[in-house]
């Protein structure tokens, strides 16, 4: 039972939350038919795809500008995408392909009895009423993707709801990171160390040389909040703050629309969230992919 009365209960649902709906929104990038709909507009490589189509409610938006909103990518990863992508299609055209991803892995994933179900339905409005309290101000891709015309379809209301409150999560959680002094590569060490993980996939999926890592290393050590990579007490400490600091933000639209609410909202979305998360192949090698809470 999720309750929000009291602030750790406002935190801890809106994890939970988060664990649903980020399973509902990955499907953006990382499924068959969104590499697809990215090809099929001539883009070179999944990482054209993923930033032109991420990017897109920006319009055709700079590097730097996508640097600084997705925070942390290697500059030079985001600049062998941008701006080339906007040569092979228009920002438009984009979005009209991130949609039709999306439509293609619902419909696989999910079956139409599901998607044209009440309990769809009654999700997708759930989601609408949540996304539009979601935090935009200070939060540029939230704001982005705010903008944008609400799709008809239910599956897809549900879907654009998902992509609102993720991205307004991911920037309060970038202001977080720029508020504890952590910048793109040593956030990721710090993410790295929390989890136990090495950091060479890490570096990979990010685009982070060995050095840069180590370089990033060396500053936090220097700071006290890393020994032999792993967290200092002082390092749990402000890896907590952050992810406190990230909760307080998300949990305002599930406030806003009260417990009852984000209970049968989380209900809803359990079974098609457990669904998504064992049926999505495409997004199992990244390794900050978030494991379905049971």
């Amino acid at each position: 039972m999720l309750r929000i009365g009291t602030v750790d209960e406002r935190r801890a649902a809106a994890r939970r939350l988060w664990s649903l709906f980020e399973n509902y929104h990955v499907l953006t990038y990382f499924t068959p038919e969104s590499r697809a709909a990215a090809d099929a507009l001539g883009c070179k490589g999944g990482w054209m795809g993923y930033f032109a189509q991420r990017a897109a409610p920006f319009g055709e938006a700079s590097p730097e500008l996508v640097i600084s909103t997705f925070y942390n990518f290697h500059p030079g990863k985001v600049r062998r995408a941008l701006p080339d992508a906007w040569a092979v299609a228009g920002a438009e055209r984009f979005l009209t392909a991130r949609l039709s991803g999306v439509d293609g892995a619902l419909r696989r994933l999910l079956g139409e009895e599901v998607l044209a179900g009440p309990e769809l339905a009654e999700l997708a409005e759930l989601g609408r009423e949540a996304a539009s309290a979601a935090p935009i101000t200070g939060r540029p891709l939230a704001a982005a993707n705010a903008a944008l015309p609400w799709p008809e379809q239910p599956h897809l209301v549900l879907w654009h709801a998902a992509t609102i409150l993720r991205e307004s999560r991911g920037d309060g959680h970038i202001a977080t990171l720029v508020a504890a002094g952590l910048d793109p590569c040593e956030a990721l060490v710090v993410y790295a160390a929390d989890h136990d993980m090495s950091g060479e996939a890490m570096r990979g999926w990010r685009g982070w040389s060995e050095q840069e890592w180590q370089d990033a290393a060396d500053r936090l050590t220097d700071r006290g909040l890393l020994a032999d990579d792993e967290l200092t007490p002082e390092g749990d400490d402000l890896r907590a703050w952050c992810e406190q600091r990230t909760d307080d933000g998300a949990a305002v639209p599930w406030v806003a629309v009260g417990e009852e609410a984000t209970q049968r909202f989380a209900e809803l979305l359990t079974p098609i969230a457990r669904t998504l998360a064992a049926g999505n192949e495409a997004f199992k090698n990244n390794p900050m992919a978030l494991h379905l809470v049971t």
